[in-house]
């Protein structure tokens, strides 16, 4: 196997993927691929670099959701949609790409197309930037909470079950927050549309 750029950051994935961001080392994606933990710092100078371009890999796809966007509306619902996606395809895939440094210049690209079509539609740059870095910082936000509650499919934590976080909370003194727990930790999907909606409809002239 050719050990380039690419195939440390799909081997550094997968890794990922195994054993979590606690166990991530660049001596471990060496291992992997059967190289010296030194032959890495050829492509990536630490571990810093290497999970930056981690996140490019994935984010960029996100951002692309903009191509296919009919209006302003449908284009931050979609990039929300496939920023929470792509974080959730990777285990701690929220925690470890959050405020990474993107290094692909087609991050640009797609930040702006999703620009143009906020400001065409009426929105002032300064708006436009704000609604998609909200939408971002939410999908983010999101999926770290998710993947603190479910860190791996089919996996719950037991701090986070709705279930457990009622019997903690007394009914007749707080009963709407005792009615949350559903709410709260019971069906991601749903409470992250309504969010990602309710952050579109604010920004309806």
């Amino acid at each position: 196997m050719a050990l380039d750029r690419g195939t440390v950051v799909r081997t550094a994935l997968r890794v990922l993927d195994e054993v979590g961001v606690e166990n991530l080392t660049l001596r471990r994606i060496a291992t992997e691929l059967n190289v010296q933990a030194p032959a890495l710092y050829w492509h990536f100078k630490n571990k810093q670099e290497l999970v930056d371009e981690m996140a490019t890999t994935v984010l960029v796809e996100a951002l692309s959701s903009a191509e296919h966007a009919e209006d302003w509306e449908s284009l931050l619902i979609g990039y929300g949609r496939a920023l929470r996606a792509a974080l959730l395809s990777h285990r701690d895939g929220a925690k470890v790409f959050s405020g990474t440094y993107l290094t692909d210049p087609d991050v640009y690209k797609g930040q702006e197309r999703g620009l143009r079509m906020l400001v065409d539609a009426g929105f002032t740059l300064a708006d436009a930037v704000s609604g998609l870095i909200t939408v971002h910082c939410y999908a983010t936000g999101h999926a770290v909470e998710e993947q603190a509650a479910q860190p791996g499919p089919g996996e719950v934590a037991r701090r986070y079950d709705p279930q457990a976080r009622a019997e903690r909370i007394d009914a007749e003194t707080l009963p709407l927050a005792h009615e949350a727990s559903t709410q709260l930790f019971g069906d991601f999907d749903d409470r992250f549309e309504r969010g990602l909606r309710l952050i579109v409809r604010g920004m309806r002239p």
